[in-house]
């Protein structure tokens, strides 16, 4: 077995994920490493509630510790890094799901409209073109909920928690979305 800490840097997410499958420590704090910083600021976009970001991201190491032999990877059309979002995102909504039986969910953070979101700079970089260029033009209110169902492959339900909102407005959202989409892209 190839050891993470003679070239951490040279084995890409996937190769990390499965050196954890095995039980590689080594391999996971490395991920850890790579991984967490963008996590927490992707989690911190969506809830301003620092307990919850915590405990999701807790949450979510975890299962990655425990599951990660069922990581499809490349073979699939997977990444590593959408994987574990998928895996964040999900704990996310269930701790959104918990935490309404006692109170609404948390607002999402407040940060200055100046700075752009994490996911607004990552998708510049992914998606270009006239794509890319549709989706910024999008309202942020339509972008959301295109990003939470599209990027991050929520349901309809998962999304409506997750944003805060009724899952017909979500609905109507989303189709509002594809059409301006449609339109842009025509």
């Amino acid at each position: 077995m190839r050891s993470v800490r003679k070239a951490p840097r040279a084995l890409d997410e996937e190769r990390l994920v499965r050196l954890v499958a095995r039980g590689d420590r080594a391999a996971f704090e490395e991920l850890y490493r790579r991984t967490a910083p963008w996590m927490a600021l992707r989690l911190r976009r969506r809830c301003a509630d620092e307990q919850i970001v915590a405990e999701v991201m807790q949450e979510t190491y975890l299962a990655v510790w425990r599951a990660a032999g069922a990581f499809a990877g490349s073979s699939a059309g997977g990444t590593a890094a959408g994987w574990l979002w998928t895996i964040a995102a999900r704990r996310l909504v269930d701790a959104f799901r918990r935490r309404a039986h006692h109170a609404e969910p948390p607002a999402a953070a407040a940060l200055p409209d100046a700075v752009p979101a994490a996911e607004e700079e990552a998708l510049a970089a992914t998606v270009g073109g006239d794509v890319g260029d549709a989706l910024r033009r999008l309202s942020p209110e339509l972008r959301q909920v295109l990003q939470a169902m599209v990027l991050d492959g929520l349901s309809v339900r998962e999304t409506a928690v997750l944003l805060g909102l009724p899952e017909g407005t979500v609905k109507t959202r989303a189709r509002r979305a594809r059409i301006a989409m449609r339109e842009a892209l025509a």
